[in-house]
């Protein structure tokens, strides 16, 4: 009887307590400010895990600073050992590079991506040795690339929640990017067939804030997902790797940090003023300054204005500060006073009146 008491008390307690798993499903996972980098979340964030095809994100940004996107490529033999998802291009077809991207990105085509890799880089091989390079660029510390699909039966792609963020982060600096992420469907059109393609990404139609992000799965990954939201002008990313409930995580995370974040406005540079008894200079910012807080973390922002004597325009900085650890700094700028070129007419006119 007792015993039956203990376990009726556990159950109420356990369906009226949420639990950390109620929120986030995932082993690894992050939710991260993409303006300021801050991390407004983290489950272990650093472990590296197999990400399966959000390796495509790093696949898509890489052929889009190539350039050229609209050029016509032809379909090698390359597509013939692809499996798993794809969108069944056929070797001598020939399709837009940008087309490509939309099959990567919105269907997950492996053949897409191989296809992609051998016309950007010439080579599988060569184009993952791109994909390292630009992971170590970004700052993927804890990242290593051994194919451009995502595919780990027979080589293997590792990275971390952090690194994944880092990456979308980067990703979503570019325009063309946040076009393709953010498609819900997509036709494309080759000589004598046609495609339709619907993202896979079901938080972009099942969630009004998402703004694009790319799913991903194999059996030795789990289900993997990078997605973007933005709402008040807070911009976030959330990474969740080998997570049972992708869309169910992101959304409660989304939900919970967009209510505990605001994008505050620290630094206005068009009222920034400097008493000109102390400095006899017009200084001026090029930048404003935001920051995502806490309502309980207004009252811990402190700035620290520092001014040189350096004689170039760039005179000092602003230093943020947020429980007395930098969160940032906005440099000062002096405008040098420019002297006026006197015209042929204004000359004329001073002669006459001297």
């Amino acid at each position: 009887m007792k015993l039956t008491k203990i376990l009726v008390g556990i159950m109420i307690w356990m369906l009226l307590c949420p639990t950390v798993k109620a929120l986030d499903n995932s082993k690894s996972s992050v939710v991260m400010d993409m303006d300021s980098g801050r991390v407004l979340y983290q489950n272990n964030i650093n472990e590296r895990r197999l990400i399966a095809s959000t390796t495509k994100i790093l696949t898509a940004i890489i052929v889009i600073e190539r350039g050229n996107l609209d050029r016509e490529i032809e379909v090698g033999n390359e597509i013939l050992k692809m499996y798993g998802t794809n969108i069944y291009i056929e070797v001598g077809e020939k399709i837009k590079v940008i087309d490509l991207l939309y099959g990567l990105l919105l269907r997950s085509g492996n053949d897409a991506a191989v296809a992609l890799a051998v016309a950007t880089s010439g080579s599988e091989e060569k184009f993952v040795e791109e994909m390292n390079n630009k992971a170590k660029a970004i700052g993927m510390k804890n990242s290593t690339f051994s194919n451009p699909h995502g595919l780990d039966e027979e080589t293997k792609n590792y990275s971390t929640a952090y690194d994944m963020a880092l990456l979308m982060k980067y990703a979503y600096q570019n325009k063309t990017y946040r076009e393709i992420s953010s498609t819900k469907k997509y036709i494309a059109s080759t000589e004598g067939k046609t495609y339709l393609w619907y993202n896979r990404n079901k938080l972009l139609s099942n969630y009004e804030y998402c703004t694009g992000g790319k799913n991903g799965y194999t059996p030795s990954a789990g289900k993997t997902l990078v997605t973007t939201a933005s709402k008040n002008n807070l911009n976030l990313v959330t990474v969740s790797l080998n997570d049972g409930d992708i869309y169910g995580t992101h959304k409660n995370l989304y939900e919970k940090f967009f209510e505990k974040y605001k994008n505050y406005k620290i630094i206005d540079k068009k009222n920034f003023y400097i008493d000109p008894t102390f400095v006899n200079e017009r200084l001026y910012l090029k930048n404003d300054f935001y920051y995502p807080l806490a309502e309980d973390e207004i009252d811990k922002i402190k700035t620290v204005v520092n001014i040189n004597n350096s004689k170039s325009t760039r005179r000092g900085k602003i230093t943020i500060y947020l429980d007395n650890k930098i969160i940032g700094t906005v440099p000062i700028y002096c405008k040098k006073e420019q002297k006026k070129e006197e015209n042929f007419f204004s000359k004329i006119k001073s002669l006459f009146t001297r």
